[in-house]
C-alpha cells in the first residue's frame, strides 16, 4: 500500500476527491498527511474530517523561499511518501524537491496541456477562443506544467462561458481524473518513457526497459 502526501492551498476539493476514493477502497494507498501553505484552509478542515494529519507550513512566516522549502522537504521526508500529489497547491516547487521525488510527484492542471500552462488557464482558453478545454494530470518536472501527461479529460467551451463557469465545469472532471491517476500510480500501472506515460494493464507485472 502506497503512502500518499497531498499538498494544497485552498478549499481542497481535489484533495477531498482523492481522500474519498481512498476511503472507498478505490486506491491502493493511504493518505498519510496533508500539507498546507497557510493556516485556515478548508482543505485542512476536510482532512480533519477524514482523520488525516495536517501539517501547516505557513509560507508567509519564512524570510525566503529556500527557508520555506527546507521546512517543506523536511516534513516530506518525515512522512516518507511514495507519491506526492499537488491538489490546488499554489506554489512552484523548487528543483531540489522535484529531483528528490522525481517520477513521484503529480499535479492537476485546468487545461489540456501543453495549451494554457500557468495561472488563469480558463481565462487563457476563453481569450484564445478554443471550443474544447479540460484538465490534465501530469508528472511534475522542473518546468511550469510541462511534465509527462498521465491522463486528460475534456469539456466543451460554450459561448456564454466566463472563467468561473468554465472552471466549475472543468473541476467536475478534475474530481474524476485525479483519483484515477493516483489509483493507477498506486497500482504500479504507470511507466514514464521520455515524454510518454505508459499505462500497464491491470494484471501486468511487466517491467518496461528504461522506465522510472
Amino acid at each position: 500500500m502506497k503512502r500518499i502526501v497531498v499538498l494544497a492551498s485552498g478549499r481542497g476539493s481535489n484533495f477531498l476527491a482523492v481522500a474519498s476514493a481512498v476511503s472507498r477502497g478505490m486506491i491502493n494507498g493511504r493518505c498519510v498527511g496533508l500539507i498546507v501553505d497557510r493556516p485556515g484552509t478548508l482543505a485542512a478542515v476536510r482532512a480533519g474530517e477524514h482523520g488525516i494529519p495536517v501539517f501547516t507550513i505557513d509560507y508567509s512566516v519564512f524570510s525566503t523561499k529556500s527557508a520555506y522549502e527546507e521546512e517543506l522537504i523536511g516534513t516530506l521526508r518525515s512522512l516518507a511518501p511514495d507519491l506526492v500529489v499537488l491538489a490546488g497547491y499554489m506554489k512552484i516547487l523548487g528543483s531540489g524537491i522535484i529531483r528528490e521525488y522525481v517520477g513521484r510527484i503529480i499535479n492537476i492542471h485546468p487545461s489540456l496541456l501543453p495549451s494554457f500552462p500557468g495561472l488563469d488557464a480558463q481565462g487563457q482558453a476563453l481569450a484564445y477562443g478554443v471550443k474544447v478545454s479540460g484538465c490534465t494530470v501530469h508528472f511534475v518536472d522542473e518546468g511550469t506544467d510541462s511534465g509527462p501527461v498521465i491522463l486528460q479529460r475534456c469539456v466543451p467551451v460554450l459561448e456564454d462561458d466566463d472563467p468561473g463557469i468554465l472552471a466549475e465545469r472543468i473541476l467536475a472532471e478534475e474530481h474524476i481524473a485525479l483519483p484515477e491517476a493516483v489509483a493507477l500510480f498506486c497500482s504500479d500501472r504507470l511507466r514514464i518513457l521520455g515524454r510518454t506515460v505508459i499505462r500497464l494493464p491491470d494484471d501486468s507485472g511487466e517491467q518496461v526497459p528504461g522506465s522510472l
